[in-house]
């Protein structure tokens, strides 16, 4: 059974998961010069889409978030769970999995 998702915004993690979306490497570099995609590395960037409400700690209150939706987060090179909605290729990872979180 499959279900088909019309839309990324129609996913709401649970728990400690976070929704992330890598960035897209330059395919061009600083001097106009456009790259095959066979030299363009995939970054460990990604834009934090949703988060869920937090885990529990033993005594069952919720633990808060580290990121929140808008955030930038480094994620590990391997590791998430895949999804994908149309093209477009979206990870779920738990908070504690992130690396370390961006801030410009």
């Amino acid at each position: 059974m499959t279900t088909a998702l019309k839309s990324i915004k129609s996913l709401v993690p649970l728990l400690d998961r976070v929704l992330v979306q890598r960035v897209k490497a330059e395919a061009k570099t600083a001097g106009g010069i456009f790259l095959p995609e066979s030299s363009v590395k995939e970054l460990n960037e990604a834009k934090v889409l949703a988060v869920g409400p937090g885990g529990l700690d033993k005594e069952g209150k919720r633990i808060p978030m580290s990121v929140g939706e808008g955030d930038k987060v480094l994620i590990p090179q391997y590791g998430g769970s895949p999804v994908k909605v149309g093209e477009e290729e979206y990870s779920l990872f738990r908070d504690h999995e992130l690396l370390a979180k961006i801030k410009e």
